[in-house]
């Protein structure tokens, strides 16, 4: 299958680029490389077959034609670069993503799988964990703009296009294309960098948590998968056991690094992203998903990469590793507009 992942420059892209080439699939990658400067390991990184520097608002139809399937993971992807500029995001993660789907649908590509979120469900209430059919409740931009994706993707539905929804878990693990802007791969950094492990609510909020190779192996099954499986059909992807309190997973932290002391501080009261979701769903009828990775193994995982460098506090809170950073020092150095269009020296040329 001639696969294009878009975004595949990002933190889950490299990732997922080398588990589609692992499967023997023609890879493609298209990203508009924002954040090509922060690649943090070069070698043994398995590259897709052909590659396309452009913004996904920009996307034509010579950019997709040839493809079977599209796995359409750029974004903008986070809840604190969403609230700088909400409009963009809506453009980037809302727009372009119907935009592209209708490029595809009217080239004949049978399969788009769809990286949502599952902070589209916000703050769940009740005691049970939410199911697919669950209500929306987003709480940011980013959420806002998945459940209008989502929404406008399952309007083009139709027996020769079928979208497929993978609401993913909060990320965590290590990549090429590293990020220690999430909570996991967060409190690991502070651990390792300052000895402290520092929860500044009190630790109550609920993720779901999953490692990226995992969300790498729920979109290759999604796109292998018999149509009847997944046409048009929202999969929350994690793992049974993978919903956390963040002190859960602070623990977990500590458990790792014993060196560290851990603080709940409970000076931010009231986070209102709180949700436990259930991955039943997709651990029954999405053929071949089996998720390998618990937070355990991501945070040995992580005490094994930060041995190999030289961090410290000061450093992995810079634009390597934090994407509002580095979007940040873009627009400052008048690379990117305001509206995040490349303006000159993009980071590939």
């Amino acid at each position: 299958m001639r696969v294009l992942i878009t975004g595949h420059l990002g933190y889950i892209g490299t990732v997922m680029v080398q588990v589609f080439k692992n499967a023997g699939h023609f890879v493609g990658g298209l990203d508009t490389a924002y954040f090509r400067e922060g690649v943090t390991e070069t070698s043994g990184v398995v590259r897709p077959d052909v590659e396309t520097l452009k913004d996904i608002r920009k996307v034509d139809e010579g950019d997709l034609a040839g493809f079977d399937c599209i796995v359409h993971l750029a974004a903008l992807a986070n809840d604190p670069m969403g609230e700088i500029a909400p409009d963009v995001t809506m453009q980037i993660n809302f727009e372009a993503s119907i935009h592209i789907a209708r490029l595809a649908k009217s080239l004949k590509v049978n399969r788009f799988v769809f990286a949502s979120s599952c902070s589209l469900y916000g703050a769940g209430s009740g005691s049970d964990p939410l199911t697919e059919e669950a209500s929306f409740n987003p709480l940011s931009s980013y959420a806002v703009s998945k459940v209008r994706a989502e929404l406008g993707l399952r309007a083009l539905a139709d027996d020769d296009f079928t979208p497929v929804y993978l609401r993913n878990a909060t990320a965590y693990g290590v990549s090429p294309h590293q990020r220690l802007d999430l909570v996991l791969n967060n409190l690991m950094a502070w651990a390792m960098t300052s000895g402290c492990i520092r929860v500044t609510s009190d630790g109550t909020p609920w993720r779901p948590l999953v490692h990226i190779e995992d969300i790498s192996r729920a979109a290759l099954c999604a796109a292998e998968a018999p149509q009847e499986f997944v046409h048009n059909e929202s999969f929350n992807v994690g793992r049974s056991d993978g919903n956390y309190q963040v002190c859960e997973i602070a623990e977990a932290v500590a458990k790792e690094v014993p060196s560290a002391t851990l603080e709940i501080t409970g000076e931010i009261a009231g986070d209102r992203r709180s949700y436990r979701v259930s991955f039943d769903k997709i651990l029954s009828r999405l053929p071949g998903y089996a998720p390998q990775w618990t937070i355990e193994q991501g945070c040995k995982e992580f005490s094994r990469w930060f041995g190999s460098r030289s961090e410290t506090v000061t450093s992995f809170q810079s634009r390597e590793y934090i994407r509002l950073q580095q979007l940040k020092f873009l627009i400052s150095e008048k690379r990117v507009s305001d509206a995040l269009y490349w303006l000159s020296n993009r980071a590939s040329q």
